[in-house]
């Protein structure tokens, strides 16, 4: 194979991903989620043991295919453009895909009111119950300077099974199993912190019982599936 065929053999890999992670960078700064190009996303193929992730300090509407960049799961970049880094929080993206099999997609955004029951360093309990996205709450990840294995290690031991998890004065993770379930776990999240805040600007809101919260998780299971 010549070195120019083997530069388009590259830039097709994953290209699938690639066009999922520009189309979710943008609906997640449309949506209100982050702004600039705060956060990040990746996709992880695990058939082709391969990582698509956001670049750093590109703005979300700037980003071309060629920018998304491929790296496996032991930090090894596949493809990049000269002058283009992954995230600067690839580390925790990588901790997220070696912690939980079922992780496929991973999004960190700077959700305005997300980020500030995460700057409060308090967990988002179960106002509304569609907090049943991320589990019974969404738990706090303790403080550590971004982009740091400390932080990575922070969030992989906070996770567990839940799908969302806050960072200690710094913003919101949601995962998946695919980028939309991710992206709606994010979305959807945002809102409860919203609803959360605005109920504790009146008074003092109710709290859903935990076998209540069991219950909706268990619904949850099969809903938009068809099933009764």
């Amino acid at each position: 194979m010549s070195l120019s065929e083997c530069i388009i053999f590259t830039m097709m890999k994953l290209l699938h991903e690639r066009k999922k992670i520009i189309k979710y960078s943008l609906q997640m700064l449309n949506s209100g989620l982050t702004t600039g190009s705060g956060g990040n996303l990746s996709i992880f193929n695990r058939r082709e043991g391969l990582i698509a992730i956001t670049p750093s300090g590109v703005e979300y509407p700037e980003l071309t295919i060629e920018d998304i960049i491929l790296l496996d799961i032991d930090e090894n970049i596949i493809n990049s453009q000269p002058n283009l880094k992954p995230s600067s929080e690839v580390g925790f993206h990588i901790a997220l895909y070696q912690k939980r099999s079922d992780i496929n997609a991973v999004i960190h955004t700077h959700s305005p009111y997300a980020t500030t029951f995460a700057c409060l360093n308090r967990e988002i309990l179960p106002v509304h119950y569609l907090v049943a996205f991320a589990g019974r709450k969404v738990p706090l990840s303790p403080y550590a300077t971004f982009g740091t294995r400390e932080l990575a290690n922070n969030i992989a031991s906070t996770i567990d099974d839940y799908n969302a998890t806050l960072l200690a004065n710094h913003g919101l993770i949601a995962v998946g199993s695919n980028i939309e379930n991710a992206f709606n776990t994010a979305q959807e999240i945002e809102f409860v912190a919203r609803i959360y805040y605005q109920s504790e600007c009146i008074g003092k809101p109710s709290i859903i019982p935990e076998n209540e919260m069991d219950k909706v998780i268990e619904k949850f299971k099969s809903y938009g599936s068809g099933k009764k």
